[in-house]
This record gives structure tokens, C-alpha cells and sequence, in this order.
């Protein structure tokens, strides 16, 4: 099958690169010339386990392209995928902003011919699929025929490629059945490896994204608050969430504290769900505590951490482990670093930083005194605290006498992910401070 993927951000460039892995025939088509000419010359603009190879697969067995010239994608294509991104609006109000959504349903209507299947892949709020059929609608050859289906996606960063070739569910909003059987023939692979297709409503495969990115974001609140008591109780976090999630209607999933949650999609789709909810005038409470929670669990995090340094910051250094709001990914978009690393250089604190994979990303998004090395160990140098915000697997099984060898005299360690355990530590000659653990 033709499809076309417009947009080659993370979704659409993950996305169109499984869906040729499945067999497929897809071209790929953004408006920015640079990043098309980079994944043409095999340069992938994302760090994603397992995605370049797949890319290079894809093109190399003439199943998978890269273009700019959407009339072209669009005028063989059989189902056009619409993948671009929705950040949350400059107007600061929380709303998703579609204006490229809508920017690719006019590009659509000016070249579509025959019968086409037109899906908003993006996140977008309740009533986008049904805009986008009326713009196109206003804008096409009249002779043009189309259907509009809302086929929302749910990849993690880091585990995208297994997500998408092995989903929990394959959601279809649709009110056509022509559609559907063609989005059936489009998933059909994975349908064959027992994937479960979910067929609904337009209006509730656009609500459904949400309310799942909802749901997870706060699991990860409420962990994170269960670790703040724990810790003014004498409580083990730990203990608590392994037996917690041992309950198989709770699950263990997403019961980790931490800094709290960031990336490109907790943090903007739970204030779109709320933006959504206050124009219908639905009152969602605890959404708006898991986004307020969120927001304080960092804030928490900063004093945390002057605590465990005596209380003065001005003057000492603070090396960093982690930059990314999760492994296995370069997306430091709302990472925690962003909010603890500004407030301890505004208290005077020196800045060395690691990342496997952040670091040109938090280049961008950083102050300018952030100081970046090469590895874990020279983050230690000459420094008063080491901060874990991020739990890579490099950062697991460091050796703590050389780590600790390098720093001042007593050294502080604080594990804002609960990767080591407090004894070692001690042991090792570390000040240990935890988060949830007494």
C-alpha cells in the first residue's frame, strides 16, 4: 500500500519507517528542506534505539523516501498520514496548537484526486478530525473523495520501534467503513500478531490519547507525593511501590518517583486535556493536581538538594548525571534539568554536566555556564554534590571510589531515581540522600 507521512518529526519518522518495515510503500515529506536532505544522506535527526538501521533498510530495499514536494507524496498515496507536531500554544493557555495540522489539510485538499484515507496522527484535542474534513473539504476539487479517521498513536520514547510493532491496542476513529477496512489492510501485520484493534468515534479516539497520557502522568504524582510522605514518616518508597504495584489492578508500571515526569507529551497533553475540559466546562481535578503536583515535585527537588549540601549553593560545584527526562532518548524537552539546573546557577552553584545522548539538545535550552564533559567521572571532578537525574544504564554500576576519589572531601551524592542503595553508598564514603527512602 502507498501511504504518504507528512511530518518527520519523531512520530511521523518512526511511524513511516515501521510502516515500510511492514511491507509497505511510504514517502515521507516535510517543508524542512535541511532535515529531509540530512535523512537522504542517512543523518536521522533523533536518537531512537534501533531506528537508523531500520531507515537504512527502508531505503536501501526502495520501500521507504524522503522529500519536500508534498504534491508528489500526495498524488499516488492511498492513506495520507498527518504527523506533525501540536506544541502547546505560544498563547500560554494550554491549548494544543494545531496550525500545522491545519497548514497539511490545506497542502492535501489542493492535490488529492481519488479516493484517499486522511488520519491525524498528531495528539490533537476533541473536533481536530472533524476541522481538518472541512477544511479540506473547502479547499479540494470537488470531485475529490475522502474520509478523515483519528488513529492516534502511543510510542515511548526510547521503546518506540517495539511499541509500534508490538501495541497494547491499534485505536481507529472512524465513522466510515470503507476507512476502517482500509486502516485494517494498513495494520494488517501487526493485526496478525494479535494486535487488538479498538474501532470507535472520531471524538473518542482523539480523547483516548489524553486520557491515557493522563492517567500515566499521575501515577507518576502520586508516587512522587507517596515518596515525599515516606520520607517525613520513615518510610522506604521502594518497599511501598513494589508492594503497591504488586496489586494487579494498580500494576507496577509508572510507580517510580522521581524529579517528576517531563518529555514532549505529559507535560502538553495533560495541560491540553484541561484547556479541552475548561471550554466544556468540565472540571477535571485530578488532572489539574497531577499537573500542579508535578510542578512542585521539582521544586522540591531544588531544595532537596540544598539540604543536602548544608544549605549554602553559592560557591560549590554540582555535577550532573543525566540531562534527558528519560534514557534512552536525546529529548530533553520539560526535563526536570531544565527547572533544577537554572535555579542552582541563579544561586550561584558551578554547573559540570553529562549525557549519553542530551547534551546538543540541552545546549540549546541551558544556560550558557553549564560546563559539559565527556564522562561520568569527570562530572566528579573537583565537585561538592553529584546529582543522578537520569537513570542510563551507564550510570548504574559506576565505581564509587573512583567517583569519589575525584571530589572534594565529604562527598554528597543525591539519587533523585533511587538507582543505588544507601548503605553502599555510606560504605563507599558518600553523604547518600534518596528520594523516598529514610
Amino acid at each position: 500500500m502507498n501511504i504518504t507521512m507528512i511530518g518527520v518529526g519523531y512520530v511521523g519518522l518512526v511511524t513511516g519507517t515501521c510502516f515500510a518495515e511492514l511491507g509497505h510503500y511510504v514517502t515521507c515529506v516535510d517543508i524542512n528542506a535541511h532535515k529531509i536532505a540530512a535523512l537522504n544522506m542517512g543523518d536521522i535527526p533523533i536518537y531512537e534505539p534501533g531506528l537508523a538501521d531500520l531507515v537504512q533498510k527502508g531505503v536501501s530495499e526502495g520501500r521507504l523516501s524522503f522529500t519536500t514536494d508534498i504534491r508528489d507524496a500526495v498524488s499516488d498515496a492511498e492513506v495520507i498520514f498527518i504527523a506533525v507536531g501540536t506544541p502547546s500554544s505560544r498563547r500560554g493557555d494550554g491549548y494544543a496548537d494545531l496550525s500545522y495540522v491545519y497548514a497539511a489539510a490545506g497542502d492535501i485538499a489542493k492535490y488529492i484526486e481519488d479516493y484517499v484515507v486522511i488520519v491525524n496522527k498528531s495528539t490533537v484535542p476533541v473536533g481536530t478530525a472533524r476541522q481538518v474534513k472541512r477544511i479540506i473539504d473547502q479547499k479540494c476539487n470537488i470531485s475529490a473523495d475522502f474520509d478523515v479517521v483519528s488513529n492516534p498513536e502511543f510510542l515511548r520514547e526510547g521503546a518506540a520501534i517495539e511499541d509500534f510493532m508490538r501495541p497494547d491496542r491499534i485505536v481507529i476513529g472512524t465513522e466510515s467503513e470503507r476507512a476502517l477496512q482500509i486502516m485494517r489492510d494498513v495494520y494488517e501485520p501487526l493485526y496478525l500478531r494479535d494486535a487488538p484493534i479498538v474501532k470507535t468515534t472520531l471524538e473518542t479516539a482523539e480523547l483516548t490519547k489524553y486520557a491515557a497520557n493522563a492517567f500515566l502522568a499521575t501515577k507518576i504524582s502520586f508516587i512522587n507525593e507517596m515518596a515525599n510522605i515516606c520520607e517525613a514518616v520513615g518510610a522506604d518508597v521502594l518497599s511501598l511501590a513494589r508492594a503497591v504495584g504488586m496489586d494487579g489492578r494498580i500494576g507496577p508500571k509508572f510507580l517510580h518517583p522521581g524529579p517528576g515526569y517531563g518529555g514532549s507529551c505529559f507535560p502538553k497533553d495533560t495541560v491540553a486535556l484541561l484547556a479541552t475540559a475548561q471550554e466544556y466546562g468540565v472540571p477535571l481535578r485530578i488532572v489539574s493536581a497531577t499537573v500542579e503536583a508535578n510542578n512542585a515535585q521539582k521544586a522540591r527537588m531544588i531544595k532537596k538538594i540544598r539540604d543536602a549540601v548544608g544549605g549554602e549553593i553559592a560557591g560549590k560545584t554540582f555535577g550532573i548525571l543525566g540531562l534527558t527526562f528519560k534514557p534512552n532518548t536525546d529529548d530533553v524537552r520539560e526535563s526536570p534539568a531544565l527547572t533544577i539546573i537554572p535555579a542552582l546557577l541563579e544561586k550561584g552553584a558551578n554547573i559540570r554536566a553529562h549525557d549519553p545522548k542530551g547534551v546538543e539538545e540541552a545546549r540549546r535550552l541551558l544556560p550558557s555556564e553549564v560546563l559539559y564533559v565527556n564522562n561520568a567521572y569527570a562530572v566528579a571532578e573537583n565537585s561538592h554534590c553529584i546529582i543522578l537525574m537520569t537513570e542510563w544504564t551507564q550510570y548504574r554500576a559506576l565505581d564509587m571510589r573512583r567517583l569519589r576519589d575525584a571530589m572534594h572531601t565529604n562527598p554528597v551524592f543525591v539519587d533523585l531515581r533511587n538507582v543505588y542503595r544507601k548503605n553502599k553508598m555510606q560504605k563507599n564514603g558518600f553523604v547518600y540522600i534518596g528520594n523516598g527512602q529514610y
